[in-house]
């Protein structure tokens, strides 16, 4: 039995980690079951961390956690999204949202107003803003810091008047828009950070050699089979990542 652990729900639909499951019980010829775990977008240090523990074999994970701890992890095929701005590249944005009638022009706009994020060990919706106000701290810099999360939740929050802004995952703002297109009339792209390279798919570096090439050989095939159900929520294919893509 593999184990697969994913980090990325809700903000990435659900629905779509079970025909990943799929072709990789297919492609190895055992059970492969499927948890998730949302109070995080990955194990940082003193994170509970069922990947350096065991109890997950293969895990859908943000950057951050990623690079702390890729010593014991081997990075798996990624996949590429639809969004004509990743030019067919394994890569995504930090898209900052506001509300459509907001009077901000751009990012410094947003200095003394209420900043929520998904939560704090996530690239797109922490880090990369950590990253456009260094050195000030973001109690400094902002009105208020709302840890919502989910990128979902940061959404609703600026839709609801609760929050100012937020850095969204582009392909969980692209998903949420296709399923609720009203998302649209209400928010608005104030700016976007990226492209940065997609989040990564990882597993165990213990498990046997036979069962890692057979999981690399599913993920790259999964078009063939499941290309429709990708495809559905907003990604073409997987392609191989090399670790160096996540130096930074």
């Amino acid at each position: 039995m593999l184990r697969l652990l994913t980090y990325l729900a809700p903000s990435i639909p659900a629905a779509f980690f079970r025909p990943v499951a799929d072709v990789i019980a297919a492609g190895t010829g055992v059970e492969v079951t499927l948890s998730f775990e949302q109070r995080i977008s990955g194990p940082m240090p003193g994170d509970e961390n069922p990947l350096a523990a065991g109890t997950a074999d293969v895990g859908f994970m943000c950057a951050p956690s990623y690079r702390w701890q890729r010593e014991r992890l081997e990075l798996l095929p990624v996949p590429v999204p639809a969004d004509e701005r990743a030019c067919g590249r394994p890569v995504y944005f930090g898209d900052v949202v506001v509300r459509r009638d907001d009077a901000a022009a751009s990012f410094v706009d947003l200095r003394g107003r209420r900043w929520a994020f998904n939560d704090r060990n996530s690239r797109s919706g922490w880090f990369c803003m950590l990253e456009r106000i260094a050195p000030a701290d973001p109690t400094e810099y902002f009105g208020a810091v709302i840890e919502a999360g989910s990128h979902l939740e940061s959404l609703r929050l600026i839709r609801a008047g609760l929050a100012d802004a937020a850095a969204i995952d582009s392909n969980a703002l692209r998903f949420a828009g296709r399923n609720d297109p009203s998302l649209r009339d209400e928010v608005r792209v104030l700016d976007t950070w990226g492209p940065f390279p997609i989040q990564p798919v990882v597993m165990r570096s213990t498990l046997p050699p036979a069962v890692r090439h057979a999981v690399r050989t599913a993920l790259l095939r999964a078009h063939e089979s499941v290309g429709d159900e990708l495809r559905r929520f907003g990604f073409l294919r997987f392609v191989d990542a090399s670790p160096a893509d996540y130096d930074r």
